[in-house]
């Protein structure tokens, strides 16, 4: 069940409004996930989806903003694979070809869908029409490929490859040609990349902390440096359309710890929580 998505914006209105953050999100008494949507200027979040018996995570805003894509998966584990659904309510559409996969990432142009999708034992990224045909396989590696990200020109996905010694590092695949460029170091613990409209890459990195900390980097690989370091883990970041801001989850440490929202600016002052009920919200996607 879809309700109509209209947002009670507090505070930083305005722009902010028009460009609501939608997220998923479950509490310790109903741990079905279902989706939200809030205003960057905050206020009380909406429900867009409500179903007691399959969870809706990893929501994907569409460019022009009218539909949401998002993985469904029922109690027992079991992904039922992407869908899309009108934020307005309603038309709810299995992508097909899909099933078991995740990360879903719409196409700068509205035309196509990126995702990771189990072969075998490893998860490898694969892109599609809306429609989910033809679906193309863009890697073939032994590790896993997870969370693809468009570049604002829709030429290259950036997605992060996770190997079998439990690093995870930031990749770059050009669709044209499929030729595959590291981004960030083989050692590392590098997630969820997001690529902004101002060509930077935010992902969550797991540092020397011992906490995962916000970076950025250049698509070139160039220019790492970190914008988050406070005694949480940060991760799922999300560029503001503007490429001024990120949303992102902070806390997690388990299922007791809940996970809020939260704001920060890309030079990494300016942090706000923005969610504040007892609850754990994440993977959020801004309206582009």
């Amino acid at each position: 069940m879809t309700v109509p998505l209209t947002l009670n914006a507090a505070g930083d209105a305005g722009a902010a409004a028009d460009h609501p953050i939608v997220f998923a999100r479950y509490t310790a008494g109903a741990p079905v996930e279902d989706l939200y949507a809030i205003s960057a200027g905050g206020g009380t979040p909406v429900e867009l989806t409500h179903t007691s018996t399959v969870s809706d995570v990893m929501p994907s805003w569409s460019p022009d903003g009218k539909r949401v894509a998002f993985v469904r998966y029922g109690s027992g584990g079991a992904i039922d694979g992407v869908w899309t659904m009108k934020t307005t309510g309603g038309d709810l559409k299995a992508v097909p070809g899909t099933r078991g996969a995740s990360d879903p990432a719409w196409s700068p142009d509205g035309k196509r869908i990126a995702y990771a999708k189990p072969v075998g034992t490893q998860r490898e990224i694969y892109v599609a029409d809306i429609d989910g045909t033809p679906a193309t396989r863009l890697t073939h590696t032994a590790a896993d490929d997870l969370h693809p990200t468009w570049s604002p020109d829709g030429k290259y996905l950036a997605f992060n490859r996770a190997d079998a010694g439990g690093h995870s590092r930031v990749m770059r695949i050009r669709l044209s040609t499929l030729a595959q460029t590291a981004v960030t170091g083989s050692g590392s613990h590098d997630w969820t990349p997001d690529w902004s409209h101002g060509n930077r890459i935010v992902f969550s990195r797991v540092d020397s902390s011992g906490f995962a900390h916000l970076y950025l980097v250049r698509p070139d690989g160039t220019g790492v440096h970190r914008i988050t370091s406070a005694r949480f883990n940060d991760k799922y970041p999300s560029w503001s359309p503007d490429g001024s801001r990120l949303v992102f989850t902070r806390g997690g440490g388990d299922d007791t710890d809940p996970e809020h929202l939260y704001l920060v600016r890309a030079d990494g002052t300016g942090t706000t929580r923005l969610t504040k009920t007892d609850s754990h919200d994440m993977e959020a996607d801004w309206r582009p």
